[in-house]
C-alpha cells in the first residue's frame, strides 16, 4: 500500500530521519516544517497518516490534531503524537485533543515502521 504520510517537524534532522527509515518501505511521504504549511498539505494532501510534533512555530501540534479531529472531512487522518514531551500530562493532553498513537523521541525505527503498518492493515 502506497500510503500517504505527512511528518511535521521543525527538527530538519528529525524529518530526515523519518523519510529514510519510511520511504524504502514505499510510503509516499511528504514533511512540514510548522504548523501552518502542516495544515495546508493536510487540506490539500488528505494523509492517511500523520506524525506530528507538539513544539512547532505558528500552530502547535497539539492544536493542529484538535482541527484535525474536529473536522467531519478529515476526522479519519490516523494523528501520531511525535514529540520529546514525555510527561504524562502532555501525553494525556495529546490524547484528549484527538491524538490516536503518541511517540516519544529518540524513537526506535523498527518501532515506528511496526506501528505505522499495524495502523495501515487496521484501515485496510
Amino acid at each position: 500500500m502506497n500510503a500517504r504520510i505527512l511528518i511535521v517537524d521543525d527538527e530538519h534532522d528529525t524529518i530526515l530521519l523519518a523519510k529514510r527509515l519510511l520511504e524504502p518501505e514505499g510510503y509516499r511521504i511528504s514533511v512540514a516544517y510548522d504548523g501552518e504549511e502542516a495544515l495546508e498539505k493536510i487540506y490539500r494532501e488528505h494523509p492517511q497518516i500523520v506524525l506530528l510534533d507538539i513544539k512547532l512555530p505558528g500552530k502547535d501540534g497539539y492544536e493542529i490534531c484538535q482541527e484535525i479531529k474536529s473536522n467531519e472531512e478529515l476526522r479519519d487522518i490516523i494523528v501520531i503524537m511525535f514529540t520529546v514531551k514525555a510527561f504524562d500530562a502532555d501525553r494525556e493532553r495529546g490524547f484528549q485533543v484527538g491524538a490516536d498513537y503518541y511517540i516519544t523521541k529518540p524513537f526506535s525505527g523498527a518501532a515506528l515502521i511496526a506501528l505505522i503498518q499495524k495502523i495501515l492493515e487496521d484501515l485496510s
